[in-house]
């Protein structure tokens, strides 16, 4: 299986690469600002250091499968291996290196990737977890990781994130992927299509789904993204949800594993 089976036609490859880049920018300029590190985040045992030492970790597997793919198999083995506390062991290594060092390895890491993910041929598939990728999924995954621990970082120093269009893959991640909320929570998949209307930081709508479809969700684009990365509860967003099934999604909305 390639890309998890999920169509990213809408999800433009250039535009999303400039704004994982940027979303990294932005989120480089608050942790430099900020002299302290050790403040704990909304993620449980996680600091500031653990969020960034995480998110430089993800970018060395990327590089790891696009350049090395023969060697995968081996960081497949080491999550396996490390079960359900590898994140956070791996974290926790990170987070214990100096901080001009982990930064700069963040910032390198994502240089790079940035520059590997422009360069790859979008049809080409390199190993992931779970799947093969291709840089047609991959671009807006890694714009979905920033933002969403990024979000975290911002939370824990009090800062106010300004919505941008990049929102936009990230919702959409979240719409073509909402079979992952339910193949997680052990439910079977609905039959029926869904329907979302989101308002955009400028106010325009967008839009996913068949208009005549009865399970409907609508809302800000930026609730709908806290939502589907976990990053608000429901009860702290808002979003309408018509039919059964888009109830049940919003329950359990996720883009991840």
């Amino acid at each position: 299986m390639v890309d998890y089976g999920l169509d990213l036609s809408g999800v433009p490859r250039e535009l999303a690469l400039s704004g994982l880049v940027a979303e990294g920018d932005e989120l480089d300029a608050v942790v430099s600002a900020e002299p302290d590190w050790s403040k704990p985040t909304p993620a449980v045992g996680w600091t500031i250091a653990h969020q960034i030492a995480h998110l430089a970790a993800a970018d060395a597997n990327v590089l790891i499968a696009i350049r090395t793919p023969e060697a995968f198999g081996a960081v497949l083995e080491e999550v396996e291996a490390g079960g359900s506390g590898h994140a956070d062991r791996e974290a926790a290594a990170g987070a214990a290196q100096p901080r001009p060092e982990l930064l700069e390895r963040w910032r390198a890491g994502r240089t790079e990737v940035a520059a590997a993910l422009r360069d790859v041929p979008v049809e080409h598939a390199f190993p992931w977890f779970g799947s093969q990728l291709t840089a047609a999924l991959m671009v807006p995954l890694r714009l979905m990781e920033t933002w969403a621990h990024g979000q975290d970082v911002l939370d824990t120093v009090g800062v106010r994130r300004r919505p941008t269009d990049r929102l936009r893959h990230i919702a959409t991640l979240g719409f073509v992927g909402r079979g992952l909320s339910f193949h997680v929570a052990g439910l079977p998949l609905p039959a029926e299509p869904f329907r979302v209307e989101l308002a955009g930081p400028g106010g325009e709508v967008w839009t996913w789904g068949p208009e005549d479809a009865r399970q409907r969700v609508r809302g800000s684009a930026l609730d709908f993204c806290l939502r589907v990365t976990q990053r608000r509860p429901r009860a702290e967003i808002d979003l309408t949800a018509t039919g059964e099934d888009a109830q049940k999604w919003l329950d359990i909305a996720r883009i991840f594993l």
